[in-house]
């Protein structure tokens, strides 16, 4: 039995899978079983922010894995502890935080934080939380219902109430009512097709939503840790939410959730749990993947990496104008938008086969996510890659 076989017998089919096999990857650089190497401009959906093989990321996980790995939350976790600092440090915010294990799990608690704010905080219960179509939280139910698209509650009803989903920032004022507790955005839409919110906006919104005493919940799972240029769109935005979201990038591939919130003490011993996130393991790895890219960050290779990356891609939209209307995005997280009447999925499958690896988002984007750490001889690879990709359409 082969591999692909052996997936397709025994694991559910729930991913339409590329049935390449990587076996091992350099910073930006994957290997298949073949030896054929690719360039990744997807890091795994925005995870693995330090890139691929990374000596530090795997000598910390070898390090801590040799001495514990796990305890439970029932006892004190140093780099949970240290982690959860530095956090607010970086950020500067004052803070606490939760660790859970991926993003809808840091999704679902930033809900019950706000349902819980919601209950203890005036006079009428409050429940409602307001997000943006085109959204997306994540694959639970909850999360799941948080998600501004109607596309995704088609199955797994009934769902929980007290979600309502607003056109743009500006259609947010006209939907709060005496059972609003919170709006949850994301800084830039994902999934939504690399869609920035306009900054005005956004820090209006914020102004407004703390005179109402309604809890702004910035989802910043893919934004986070470095994405847009800034350890937090939050930051780049100016402005300071009231619970903050984090996973994908925190933990440079092993699996980490964290939720930041203002509202210290909001939740108390048996309101909220997680049997493995912020163990030792997960903890100890997001420690040096934050250690990694503050230094990147401070030498300033990052902001030169993200100038040149923005001004390259850039000029496909000129060279090709009968494939791409605009270039979209910020920081790492960029998109070529693709003219109607064209279909991304076809570029996406054309680059693939010059070796490089680029997402789809929203209807008709082509998603740019590479690794944070990324070289610009790899860059240049990657874009001769592509460019020869869309020579063969």
């Amino acid at each position: 039995m082969t591999l692909q076989e052996m997936d397709l017998t025994y694991v559910l089919p729930t991913y339409a899978r590329n049935y390449v096999h990587f076996v091992r990857g350099e910073n930006s650089m994957l290997f298949d079983e073949e030896g054929n190497d690719y360039v990744d401009f997807g890091s795994g959906i925005a995870v693995c922010s330090v890139g691929h093989g990374n000596p530090r990321l795997a000598e910390a996980i070898c390090d801590q894995a040799k001495r514990l790995i796990h305890t439970s939350n029932l006892y004190l976790i140093e780099p949970q502890a240290r982690l959860a600092k530095r956090l607010a440090e970086l950020s500067g915010y004052d803070i606490q935080t939760f660790f859970a294990n991926s993003g809808a799990e840091a999704n679902e608690g930033a809900i019950k934080i706000a349902r819980r704010y919601g209950e203890v905080e005036g006079e009428v219960k409050r429940y409602k939380i307001i997000t943006l179509e085109h959204s997306f939280h994540g694959r639970t139910i909850t999360a799941l219902k948080a998600t501004g698209q109607e596309a995704m509650h088609t199955y797994f009803g009934p769902f929980p109430d007290g979600f309502v989903y607003a056109r743009d920032i500006a259609n947010i004022y006209d939907l709060i009512d005496d059972h609003t507790v919170a709006v949850m955005i994301e800084l830039v839409q994902g999934e939504g097709g690399v869609q920035p919110m306009d900054r005005d906006e956004v820090q209006q919104l914020a102004e407004e939503l703390k005179r109402r005493d309604i809890l702004l919940i910035v989802d910043e799972v893919q934004t986070g840790i470095y994405r847009t240029g800034e350890l937090l769109a939050s930051n780049l935005y100016g402005i300071t939410p009231d619970i903050i979201t984090l996973a994908k990038g925190l933990g440079g591939g092993v699996p980490i959730g964290a939720i930041m919130t203002t509202h210290k003490g909001i939740l108390k011993a048996g309101d909220h749990g997680s049997t493995f996130g912020g163990n030792f393991l997960s903890t100890r790895a997001a420690l040096e993947v934050l250690d990694i890219l503050e230094g990147h960050k401070d030498s300033g290779e990052l902001d030169h990496m993200l100038l040149l990356f923005e001004e390259r891609l850039k000029r496909f939209v000129t060279e090709y104008p009968d494939l791409f209307e605009k270039e979209v995005g910020t920081g790492f997280m960029r998109g070529l938008r693709v003219r109607e009447g064209k279909d991304a999925g076809d570029i996406i499958k054309a680059a693939f086969e010059q070796r490089l690896v680029v997402l789809k988002a929203g209807k008709n984007t082509v998603r740019f996510l590479p690794v944070l750490t990324i070289t610009k001889e790899e860059m240049e690879l990657g874009f001769a890659r592509f460019k020869a990709a869309l020579d063969t359409l």
